[in-house]
């Protein structure tokens, strides 16, 4: 007698992933993935399961890391100004824990200067991770001593500070580096070198796309910004004349303007009354539009910031702002 045998087979594949974070590096280093086959069939009445051997694969550690300049435009700076600030961000961008030891080069070709390395430091890490620059608080980088370990997709915010040469003139640039490198990395950086067993929880380390290292450059730009004042003065005396004698009144007009690059901000004029005259009540100007005596909401006063002066705020100016042109009348005792 013969047996019929009828067989079904049914293939599954089953992955089993260990616990891995969700980050933009990919699956942390050290995670196992496994993968199982399982074979269901049927004879005649009877199930049959068969499993077949479960394969290992442990993930490596990829190295990649991303430094940008964190500015929105050239930072603007005077000749001889003192720990111009330039902010960069360094960010792991692989997927498992890595340090980047820093370093800084301030002598790049294609600018007009070489920033200059400020005492007792040049380079800062955002200690207190506020973005913001805090002297005293944030601590000066020593190589090899507080070099950066971020975890995958952290950042830390570094501070570069250069000193300005005297000698720039205005518009001259002046750029500095920051680059960051893993110190996993010992020798070859080309992209998919490895490192045996260098990465996290005993893993293989990779070299990423970035090479295991990073640059970007800042700029300063020399701002002499300059704010000029001229004033001038006519005198109409009681007789159709321009004598200066009692009773004659003297206009006194002020002409503001600004060269160079960059913004003056927060222009305020002041200009004291003369000593023997007296201001004549009504005649405060600002480019032909009348200002009140009194301290308001307009842009000047008289008397009211400071006791016997005139003060006119002209807010932020730049080269291209029309001259501000500031008018008032005073009477000779």
């Amino acid at each position: 007698m013969k047996s019929n045998v009828v067989a079904v087979l049914a293939l599954v594949m089953v992955v089993l992933f260990g616990a891995a974070s969700a980050q933009a590096g990919g699956t942390a280093p050290g995670v196992d993935i496994t993968n199982k086959a399982t074979a269901t069939y049927t004879v005649g009445t009877a199930s049959v399961t068969k499993d077949s051997n479960t394969t290992h694969l442990i993930v490596a550690e990829l190295i990649n890391v991303n430094v940008t300049w964190q500015d929105a435009g050239s930072v603007l700076v005077a000749p001889g100004a003192e720990d111009g600030l330039l902010t960069f961000r360094v960010t792991n961008t692989g997927n498992g824990t890595e340090t980047f030891p820093l370093s800084l080069n301030m002598a790049l070709l294609g600018d007009n200067f070489d920033p200059l390395l400020c005492s007792p430091s040049s380079v800062y890490l955002d200690t207190n991770n506020n973005g913001v620059y805090d002297a005293g608080v944030d601590s000066a980088y020593v190589a090899g001593t507080n070099d950066p370990t971020l975890a995958a997709d952290a950042y830390k915010t570094v501070f570069i500070l250069g000193d300005i040469p005297a000698t720039v003139v205005d518009t001259d640039t002046g750029k500095s580096a920051l680059t960051a490198s893993a110190a996993t990395v010992t020798g070859s950086s080309v992209a998919g070198t490895l490192y045996a067993g260098a990465g996290d929880s005993g893993s293989d380390a990779i070299v990423g796309t970035s090479t295991a290292s990073d640059t970007d450059t800042g700029t300063y730009l020399v701002s002499n910004v300059t704010v000029s004042v001229a004033k001038s003065q006519t005198v109409s005396d009681p007789f159709g004349g321009t004598s200066a004698v009692p009773g004659a009144t003297i206009q006194y007009t002020l002409l503001v303007t600004v060269t160079g690059t960059g913004t003056a901000v927060g222009v305020t004029l002041t200009d004291p009354m003369p000593a023997n005259t007296t201001y004549t009540a009504g005649t405060l100007t600002l480019n032909t539009l009348a200002l009140s005596d009194a301290k308001d909401g307009d842009s000047g006063d008289v008397g009211g910031t400071t006791t016997g002066y005139v003060t006119v705020s002209l807010g932020s100016l730049t080269s291209t702002s029309a001259t501000q042109t500031i008018v008032f009348k005073v009477t000779i005792n």
